[in-house]
């Protein structure tokens, strides 16, 4: 999973790339000390009520003044988070780590026996027992394709082939495909930013140079004022630019980027896992590898995703997450790059095995060749009463497609019941309720929320604003917490139904597509189209018919 800065965004726009052309990534600004820095309308939106509020938030806040207010949880919840890693030492985090107290803290010695040594807070599938861990990764098509390259790569034809290996070989054409014209792409913009990039330069320097200045602000150019037609022309190109967005500091950002991205990310000879950890991802039994690590070297995603779930409530630090009751278990499974079928499918494990009530998942790719392992994993989870919550993807894809991973679908032709498909929306209750970036699905994708312009926690006790269904899960997944802390008599799949059920239905309201361009197409569909329950999470519904369907499982005694 990627992380990308607004500037970066808008440097894009400069440069005439459009974002569909990137890949499942969320758009973040620049951590800040406090959240005050930004946009004040912004801060804990996501726990706010469409009626009373104005603004399509999770009603998380009138759940807790109007429900709750003077009642005491039952049950504590752990949430695992399978992540990039979360910074548990960040002050808006105090009391809501999980703590494994089998485990004595440094002595070296598995001491619960759990197949895990000293693993305290969680555990990191990224790295190795000398603690070193894998930060950048490739994409999976760019992997299938390196690693099926030497069987296939003489073959022209699957008519050549036995029927068993059919299947595998039209994967492996579909990511070669994909990894040339990827290849093709990249390296062409590149050149191109490159070019655009010189011309900047060389008419900073016309501009520089009349005004007697080394560096050139948008003040400077709005004042120009000359007849010469060489400087006033790079003046307004210069300024036009720096009008749609540009900045320096985005512009540098996109070249790195594609520098990442064509060295790392596309880079058949890079393979970090082979480095680092050594084993065969092909083989789940090949399990002694990770280390207690459960920050990272980039925790910043897993570290959002976590605020929104379990941020301290009331003490006037930063945000309010949502659920009070909740203790964070980090599991660190996704890197920069596409996480492996086999660190997801363990990951899920360690989560059930260690007492995890309910999983957030906000990662996703086009392909899963080990794809068993997780069906397994999520077939266990659903076996021991666990949640699993899935951020629906930021392609502004359809979903009922396919080419999204993982997915409540298992190989075997049977839907697990645990599980909650998410997609992200705005604050304003309109006709782009749907955040234009969110993946659908009639069938795939469950119930939308907040995910544009959240505000959450950045490593070092600092805070940022962010948008993606990567933060539009863990506000489900919050939710599902706070509602099963205080409604222990719930199953996994019971909870489920309770969150859809309440859901606020504005299925008959016409919005547009995400990923429509609304500027040339102005046709709209019914927002119950693009999920199976055409709703917006809310926790004081959800709360209320909890309470509702307790009662009549009571009543009849089951």
């Amino acid at each position: 999973m990627n992380m990308i800065t607004n500037k970066f965004v808008r440097s894009l726009y400069f440069c005439g790339i459009l974002i569909s052309t990137l890949p499942n990534v969320s758009v973040a600004q620049e951590s800040v000390d406090t959240p005050e820095s930004f946009d004040g309308k912004y801060l804990n939106w996501y726990n706010k009520d469409g009626k009373q509020d104005k603004m399509e938030g999770a009603s998380v806040a009138r759940a807790y003044t109007e429900i709750i207010k003077d009642k005491k949880a039952a049950k504590k919840v752990v949430v695992a988070i399978i992540d990039s890693g979360v910074d548990i030492e960040h002050d808006d985090l105090k009391g809501k780590v999980w703590t494994n107290t089998d485990e004595i803290p440094g002595n070296g010695v598995d001491d619960d026996n759990n197949g895990y040594i000293d693993d305290v807070h969680g555990w990191g599938f990224l790295g190795n027992s000398k603690g070193d861990n894998i930060n950048i990764e490739t994409y999976e098509f760019m992997r299938i394709y390196r690693d099926l390259n030497p069987k296939f790569k003489s073959i022209s034809s699957e008519n050549a082939l036995p029927a068993a290996e059919k299947q595998q070989y039209r994967m492996y054409v579909q990511c070669k495909k994909k990894f040339e014209a990827e290849l093709k792409e990249k390296q062409e913009t590149k050149k191109n930013v490159e070019e655009v990039g010189k011309l900047f330069t060389g008419f900073e320097k016309i501009v520089g140079s009349y005004l007697k200045k080394d560096s050139v602000t948008i003040e400077d150019l709005m004042a120009l004022s000359t007849t010469d037609e060489k400087v006033s022309g790079a003046g307004k190109w210069l300024l036009q630019r720096y009008m749609q967005g540009f900045t320096k500091e985005g512009f540098q950002a996109y070249l790195d980027y594609l520098d990442e991205y064509l060295n790392y990310h596309l880079n058949l000879d890079f393979n970090p896992r082979a480095d680092i950890i050594g084993d065969n991802p092909a083989d789940i039994t090949d399990r002694n590898y990770g280390n207690n690590d459960v920050i990272g070297p980039r925790a910043d995603h897993g570290t959002g995703v976590a605020g929104i779930v379990a941020a301290v409530r009331g003490n006037n630090l930063g945000t309010d997450g949502i659920a009070d009751n909740v203790e964070i278990m980090s599991i660190r499974t996704v890197p920069n790059g596409d996480e492996y079928d086999k660190d997801v499918a363990l990951a899920i494990w360690y989560a059930v095995d260690n007492g995890a009530n309910i999983i957030n998942m906000s990662f996703g790719k086009a392909y899963s060749p080990q794809k068993k392992m997780v069906d397994d994993a999520i077939q266990y989870a659903e076996a021991h009463n666990v949640l699993l919550i899935h951020a629906a993807g930021n392609d502004a894809h359809n979903n009922d497609l396919g080419e999204n991973f993982p997915t409540d679908l298992c190989d075997d032709g049977k839907t697990v019941s645990n599980w909650i498909e998410v997609g992200a929306n705005q604050y304003e209750k309109g006709k782009e309720i749907c955040a234009s970036f969110s993946n659908y699905g009639q069938n795939t994708v469950d119930v939308f929320a907040p995910g544009v312009d959240v505000i959450t926690l950045f490593p070092g006790s600092k805070y940022w604003q962010a948008d993606g269904t990567s933060f539009a899960g863990p506000v489900v997944t919050g939710v599902a917490a706070l509602v099963w802390s205080y409604n222990p008599g719930l199953t996994a799949v019971e909870l489920k139904q309770v969150l859809l059920e309440s859901s606020t239905d504005i299925g008959k309201k016409k919005v547009y597509v995400p990923g429509q361009n609304i500027k040339e197409d102005k046709s709209k569909v019914r927002f119950g189209s693009l999920s199976t329950t055409g709703g917006l999470i809310n926790a004081y519904e959800a709360l209320k018919l909890a309470e509702k369907k307790l009662a009549a499982k009571s009543d009849s005694g089951s």
